[in-house]
């Protein structure tokens, strides 16, 4: 101990200029938008770096669970194309078909950092915006919705689980389509989520599916979750429940970022409406 004081004695005007150093940068950095965001994305690169090769580690353990998941996902889109269906008619007709218009793309993407215990999560994907991804897409996985993106350098991108105080998306009930409004609950349960303001005149079932509304930035119909709890109306006109989350965020391994080919359209032409 006698060294230690020694030593610090000794080199003390080193670690006071040190000292003031570092607090001079952090309050650089914390107070100006421009270098905070520059700071952010920088960081996000080098950093990024290091949790692609733990990752590398984590994927060899379970590598198991990532293939089965693999499976039937690829086992659902097969169920999806035209030769997987019987063609029950007697004369066919050729159709240049116009109306229908590809909506949205996926670009897929591996979690490489992921933190599901804090009251504020965010998970971190091997793909930037050298692959197409841009802050403000949405994130899901093959068994629901996962969160968005919120910042992006060239390889790595920062999404906003849906495991944060600061995410909430449009959802509604499946079977009935009432609307509500969908937000991780305040006990930080991990598997749990709150549905509310949906109207008083809904009539919600436990079990019953909550997905994505088309006020949402994802598509339509993703899975949110499950009713699990029913509340109490509490006097006014909306109604409250807790939602069974269909994503288990302590596996999440794969995710699809939501390119929507029509957003910047409906944002530029939403724009002139406030203006």
């Amino acid at each position: 101990m006698r060294n230690l004081l020694a030593f610090i004695t000794r080199y003390n005007a080193f670690f006071l200029f040190l000292i003031f150093e570092i607090s001079s940068l952090i309050i650089y950095v914390k107070y100006n938008s421009f270098q905070k965001a520059t700071f952010i994305n920088s960081a996000a690169e080098v950093t990024g770096n290091m949790y692609a090769q733990v990752s590398k580690l984590n994927n060899y353990l379970s590598l198991k669970e990532t293939n089965d998941s693999l499976a039937l996902e690829n086992a659902r889109l097969r169920n999806q194309l035209k030769s997987s269906f019987f063609i029950d008619t007697l004369s066919k007709h050729k159709v240049t078909d116009t109306i229908y218009k590809q909506q949205y793309e996926y670009i897929e993407a591996k979690v490489i950092k992921n933190s599901f215990n804090l009251r504020n999560n965010y998970i971190t994907i091997n793909m930037g915006s050298n692959a197409g991804i841009e802050k403000g897409k949405g994130v899901i996985c093959n068994t629901g919705v996962v969160g968005k993106v919120i910042f992006v350098s060239p390889h790595y991108a920062i999404v906003q689980s849906l495991l944060n105080k600061d995410t909430q998306i449009s959802a509604m009930l499946a079977d009935t389509k009432d609307k509500g409004s969908f937000r991780w609950g305040d006990n930080l349960d991990p598997h749990i989520g709150l549905l509310y303001d949906v109207s008083n005149n809904a009539q919600p079932k436990l079990g019953e599916l909550v997905i994505t509304s088309d006020l949402s930035l994802f598509p339509t119909g993703i899975p949110i979750g499950r009713i699990s709890n029913l509340h109490a109306k509490g006097g006014g006109f909306f109604l409250n429940m807790d939602v069974k989350l269909s994503v288990d965020f302590s596996k999440l391994q794969y995710v699809y970022v939501v390119d929507n080919k029509f957003a910047k359209e409906q944002l530029g032409l939403e724009a002139q409406q406030k203006n």
